[in-house]
Order: C-alpha cells, then structure tokens, then sequence
C-alpha cells in the first residue's frame, strides 16, 4: 500500500534482509578474513559500560558482573552509498555473515549474552565503513584473592579482555576514549563490600605457540564492610572473653559453678571459630581474623587453667594448716568457710570436724546440735540466715587466693594492650 512504502522511505534503517545484504555486498567479499588482510594490523576500540556486579564469592574466589560490550572497527567491505549519510542498525542476525572481532574473557569460568526477549546485540554499520558491535554480557570470572587481612581486607580484582585467534600482527586491541572508556553505574553497590574505584588499563600477553596478544583489562578495588564481622564475630568473642573473667570473683572453693563457667565459654569460643572457617576457603595462611579469635580462645583457656592452679594450691595450702591444727584425739579445729568446704554445711563459728572416712551426714549434725543446744532453738535459722547475709563479702575477700588478685588485674590489662596493637595493626 502507499501507506506502507511511505513509511519504508522515513525509516531508511529498517529494510528487508534481502535489499540490506545486497547494500552492503555481502556476497561480493570473503567475510572469513579479516579487514585489510596481508596488511598492517586492523584496530579495534574497547568501551565498557558495567551495569551491575552481582556477587563476590571468597570460597570459590570468583566474581559475576554484567556490562555492555562495544567494539568499533572499520571494514571497508560494508561501506554502502547513503545520500543522508544515515548508519544502519541491525540485530544479531547478520552476525553471522560479516567478520567481527573474537574477544573473549581471560580466567572466565562462565558467561553468557542475554536473550531476552531477543539477542542483546546491535550492529550498526556506517557508510564509511566504520562499525559499531555491542552486546550485554554477564561474566563470572576468576579473582585471585587474598585473605591475610580478612575481614580487613581490600581485594583488586580485575576482569581481562583479548583476543582469540588474532595476535598483535593481525589485531590492536586498544580502549577507545582511554580511561574515559570504562563507565559505571551510578548505583552499583555491594551487601559486602564498597567499590573504591575502576580503572582501565592495557597490556600485552605472552603465549609460546602463538605469540604476543594485546590484552585489556577492568580493575577494580573492594574494600569489605566490617560491621557485619564486629557484629558476628569479634563482639561475641570479646563477651566470651570478659565471661571468662567473672570467674575470678567466685569463691575459689566453688568448683562446679568456676567450672562450668570456664568449659562453657571454652565452648562457645570453639562454635564461633567454627563458624568463621565454615564460610571461608580453606587457605593455608593465617588470616587476620583467625589471630583474633585464636588469642580470645587462649584468655578463655588460662582463666580455666587458672582456676586449676587456685584449686590445686588452695587444697595443698589447707592440708597442711590441718596438720598443723590437728589434735591427739583425731580432732581437727576449722572455721565456717573451711567446714562448709567439707560437710557442705554452713557454720556460724570454728568447729571441730573428725575427717573418718564415713562422715555422718549434715541433717544428723543439725539434730545433734540442736538437741544439745534446746535454749537456742528458737531461732537457729534466722541466726544463721543474718550471718551469712551479713558475711558474705567477708568471706569472699579472706577466702580470695592471691592468684586471682593477680588475675583480675593481669588479664584485662593484656586483652585491653592486644585489641590496641591488633586493631591498630589492621586498620
């Protein structure tokens, strides 16, 4: 209809297949070669547009980013006649029949061009020759990391582009506008880390069989948040460890509560630890993060260890103020705190104990006592219960080894000077 032929003559860039092919004389040339074979090599300019980068993975030390990749080169085969000297844009379907440039990705495990709905290719040609060739691409490439400083650390990672077949007599692969070729996008962010910045560069590579190739590269420096580490790890570490120190104001004659304290932060040091290495490559070098955690797990151990030397010091201290004490009937004479340590029962004064082999058991001694004391049976455990109340801090002090005196000025003091030089170091 006129109508259609109308809008074919203001739309000059769409045309049937046919009529294009024939304009720009596909049939006529060998598109198996190169532009300007047997002669000087043919350029071909670089410019990334980076969309998005969708993950950073430290196990399997890899990186999936997505971009736009344009190549611009001249092929005086596709030059056509162009009154308005208008470019003619095209899709991936005349891909196929005209030479491009092989560039692939260097240390890629993976990759792919979207194709939804259709092929993410344009090919706009010019009619001078000069072609525009630009695809979106998504890539997971690798991304040599290191883990000394994790999670202080910051890792360069950079995605390489080159050619395949053609070494640099056949093709100089360059970046079209310099440094201005490489663009972001202005919300690209990471749950992990923070892009300090991207950089492009050029180089060549060496390979024995074939030859010298020009290489380019994308840089770009991550640098990883730390509040997730500090929330996760490093704050549960320092509770574990200041934990452990509560122990030193508990009666040294407290064994299961000491105990238990010491073997559950031991415990839980050992969960966090586990914890971190699960989530981490199995690296043969210590990482920042790993010094941290060893030297908290090591606090927790010496105050368990610790209290094992109080123990052990407390009761050979005590055996020999009993021999000292002892009498000829086989009597020994002990204050409250020391009894209590033995029978289990508290005692408001010193009393005489017969350490036989079959104590009799605490209710019996009450009985006794209360029946050879009947004036004051009528309020033994309110006496008892105000003692003890009004006793306790007493007790605690006398009844504190020197070992823990120490301890409870040693230990803080030397976790406060580590978490100085540790962070101090890293940061």
């Amino acid at each position: 209809s006129k109508r259609e032929i109308k809008m074919r003559k203001l739309d000059s860039t769409k045309v049937r297949p046919l009529k294009t092919e024939q304009l720009l004389h596909i049939e006529d040339h060998d598109f198996a070669l190169r532009p300007g074979f047997g002669g000087s090599p043919i350029p071909v300019g670089i410019d990334v547009q980076v969309e998005s980068i969708d993950s950073i993975s430290e196990v399997d030390m890899d990186f999936t980013m997505t971009l736009y990749l344009r190549h611009y080169w001249k092929d005086e085969r596709l030059s056509f006649r162009s009154n308005k000297n208008k470019s003619m844009t095209f899709d991936g379907r005349l891909i196929k029949k005209i030479w491009v440039p092989d560039v692939f990705f260097v240390h890629s495990k993976r990759s792919f061009i979207h194709d939804t709905t259709v092929e993410n290719i344009m090919l706009r040609v010019y009619p001078d020759g000069n072609v525009l060739f630009s695809l979106r691409i998504t890539v997971s490439a690798m991304c040599f990391m290191d883990f000394s400083r994790f999670p202080l650390d910051t890792q360069n990672c950079s995605l390489e582009l080159e050619s395949y077949a053609y070494n640099e007599d056949d093709l100089m692969l360059y970046w079209k506008h310099g440094n201005k070729s490489l663009s972001t996008d202005e919300h690209i962010s990471l749950s992990q880390f923070f892009i300090e910045e991207f950089s492009a560069s050029s180089g060549l590579a060496f390979y024995s069989s074939t030859g010298w190739y020009n290489r380019l590269f994308i840089n770009f420096a991550l640098r990883r948040h730390i509040f997730f580490f500090v929330l996760q790890s490093y704050f549960p570490a320092m509770l574990m460890v200041m934990l452990s120190w509560v122990s030193f104001w508990i009666d040294r004659r407290a064994v299961p509560a000491r105990v238990s304290l010491g073997i559950t932060t031991v415990l839980t040091m050992s969960t966090i630890m586990t914890g971190v290495s699960a989530s981490m490559p199995q690296v043969s070098y210590i990482k920042a993060v790993d010094v941290y955690l060893w030297i908290s797990f090591l606090f927790v151990f010496l105050s368990v260890i610790e209290y094992a030397a109080v123990n052990y010091l407390t009761t050979a201290e005590e055996r020999k103020q009993l021999k000292k004490r002892g009498k000829a009937s086989g009597m020994y004479s002990m204050d409250a705190v020391q009894a209590m340590a033995f029978d289990g029962c508290f005692h408001d004064t010193d009393v005489d104990m017969d350490l036989s082999p079959f104590p009799e058991p605490c209710e019996e001694n009450e009985t006794r006592t209360s029946q050879t004391n009947i004036s004051n049976t009528d309020t033994p455990r309110l006496k008892r219960k105000r003692s003890l109340k009004g006793n306790v801090g007493r007790i605690i002090l006398q009844n504190n080894h020197v070992i823990d005196t120490y301890s409870r000025i040693i230990f803080p003091s030397v976790y406060i000077v580590f978490n100085f030089f540790y962070w101090g170091l890293y940061i």
